[in-house]
């Protein structure tokens, strides 16, 4: 049987060839001393492609300009330092639904290297892929050259994510902590807006959760409820914490009954903690977890997705800022689609009324709907307006499904700031969405 062997990161980034093609764990599970030192194989490489998800390390190879012949960065998710050195020309977003992210991929092209940052050997052998695994084990089995980074910060996680090392053919000894995001603590508008959706969360939901404000604003709102679960793409500390308090038992799920599903980990230290050797929490391959098919087996499906724009038919613009990638689809297609297959489920789609913005004329930063006639020009539809079911801002919330063009324009205005709303009228008429005759 084949036994990984350890190497050092000079080593490791030896390995790396021209024109090779890396795919690296995603978020939490990036694997930062590879990623920080990749750049020091620039003179003799050329036209190396990692691909990569939500990273965390500022890495010199796809951060510094004088490595954009060398380097290219293709990203499934989009983040503040991608969206700010994407002039360089070297980065590239992949468009994706979280659940094929990986197997699209491998579709296109295999990766000659595979690494992540993964748990330490137990005395079994097998390594845990620890806080991530919605791609990670679907490239350890594709590509040609596996090393992890094997840290004793991370946590050991149980789902199907274990690897035995006779599968992978490196392991580096690393001892960075495990990436941590704080908590947000949700604003008034996004309590107003949790407590909107919460109304809508019946005891023994099953719910998929987001991260930021307005997802902790929801969690904040349901403890009063009993017995719910959890069935999501990301595990997060609100998560934790109603679980702690006996708000999430899983006792009324119709999928994987007592077992919080996810695909994926990212919080606090607590959070990292609380997941390590926990039977109840499974982090599953992304391809099953995120898959509309397999979330529309839990009776009483929640989803709950924030979006950046919605026009008035319902088409939701969640990832980019015009021709701008600002994020990415992620699965909020996929968990929107799910909730609705689901016996009982429901799909929340949340968002600002209004947003500041600045007057490309003035410079001057303006307030504008997120309401709006029409998409802006090059827009990205992350969530069709086929597949959108509730809609939530603070003036209220609607349900979209099922209803016509003209209902839906007059339901979004109706939660449209107030003082957009005879403006979004007048250009729902110009559109021919509305006609005078139909308005009260």
């Amino acid at each position: 049987m084949k036994q990984a062997r350890y190497i050092t990161v000079k080593e490791m980034i030896d390995l790396v060839g021209p024109k090779d093609e890396i795919v690296v764990g995603m978020a939490a599970n990036e694997p930062q001393l590879f990623m920080a030192n990749l750049h020091l194989c620039a003179d003799r490489v050329e036209k190396v492609t990692v691909t990569n998800c939500l990273p965390i390390v500022n890495a010199d190879f796809f951060i510094e300009e004088q490595y954009r012949n060398k380097f290219n960065l293709d990203g499934w998710f989009y983040t503040n330092v991608l969206r700010k050195v994407h002039p360089h020309g070297n980065i590239s977003f992949i468009p994706n639904h979280l659940h094929l992210a990986g197997y699209k991929r491998l579709f296109y092209k295999k990766p000659r290297m595979f690494v992540s940052a993964a748990s330490m050997p137990d005395e079994h052998g097998y390594i845990s892929l620890s806080t991530s695994n919605v791609y990670e084990k679907q490239m350890v089995e594709a590509a040609e050259i596996v090393i992890f980074e094997v840290n004793p910060n991370f946590p050991r996680t149980i789902g199907d994510l274990e690897v035995h090392i006779s599968e992978i053919d490196y392991m580096v000894k690393a001892d960075y902590p495990v990436p941590t995001i704080p908590d947000i603590e949700p604003s008034e508008k996004d309590m107003i807006i949790g407590r909107l959706i919460a109304d809508k969360i019946n005891d023994g939901d099953t719910i998929q959760l987001g991260i930021g404000g307005m997802p902790n604003a929801v969690a904040k709102s349901l403890y009063g409820k009993k017995d719910l679960g959890i069935h999501t793409e990301m595990f997060t500390n609100e998560m934790m914490n109603l679980i702690k308090a006996g708000v999430i038992t899983g006792k009324k799920k119709t999928l994987h009954r007592g077992k919080h599903i996810a695909c994926f980990a990212m919080g606090t230290q607590e959070l990292y903690d609380f997941v390590h050797d926990n039977p109840s929490c499974w982090i599953l391959n992304g391809k099953y977890v995120n898959d509309p098919a397999i979330i529309g087996l839990n009776d009483n499906q929640v989803s709950i997705n924030s979006t950046i724009e919605i026009d008035l038919t319902g088409q939701c613009c969640s990832e980019s800022i015009g021709t701008q990638q600002f994020s990415g689809t992620g699965g909020q297609s996929d968990t929107a689609v799910g909730a609705q297959n689901a016996k009982g489920g429901r799909s929340f789609i949340a968002l600002y009324s209004t947003a500041m913005v600045k007057n490309p004329v003035t410079g001057e930063k303006e307030e504008v709907s997120k309401i709006v006639s029409m998409l802006k020009p090059g827009a990205a539809v992350s969530l069709s307006r086929n597949d959108v079911d509730f809609v939530v801002t603070e003036y209220g919330l609607v349900s979209l499904r099922g209803t016509n063009i003209r209902e839906r324009c007059q339901l979004l205005i109706s939660i449209a700031h107030p003082k957009f709303r005879a403006q979004l009228t007048q250009e729902a008429i110009k559109a021919g969405y509305l006609h005078e005759s139909f308005l009260d």
